[in-house]
């Protein structure tokens, strides 16, 4: 089975940066869509970031031009890069990844990082 292990979480001040990781084990997911979420309090889930086994990228609005997701197939994992974080990026965040090459990550994610919070103060 896969595992999803996600760190690099923690509190920082508005404008501040962080990067989180998301380590995979027990099968490589080169050829899977991955994804990360995010669910702020009293907020429903929201995907923030994707991107293909190609390498092509999508973005929420909210965070274009200050996040930047990437994969290292050779290490099997994914990466967020967080810049210019501000207060409403305050939230769990997922890793996220289909089960099958092909599948869409906004509706056939079949497993999930254990969460990582992100905090961020004014």
């Amino acid at each position: 089975q896969v595992q999803l292990v996600e760190s690099g979480g923690g509190l920082v001040q508005a404008g501040g940066s962080l990067r989180l990781s998301c380590a995979a084990s027990g099968s490589a997911l080169s050829m899977n869509a991955m994804g990360w979420y995010r669910q702020a309090p009293g907020k429903q889930r929201e995907l923030v970031a994707a991107i293909t086994s190609g390498g092509t990228t999508d973005y929420a609005e909210s965070v274009k031009g200050r996040f930047t997701i990437s994969r290292d197939n050779a290490k099997n994992t994914l990466y967020l890069q967080m810049i210019g974080l501000k207060p409403d990026d305050t939230a769990v965040y997922y890793c996220a990844s289909t089960a099958l090459a092909g599948s869409d990550i906004r509706t056939a994610v079949k497993y999930w990082g254990q969460g990582a919070q992100v905090t961020v103060s004014s």
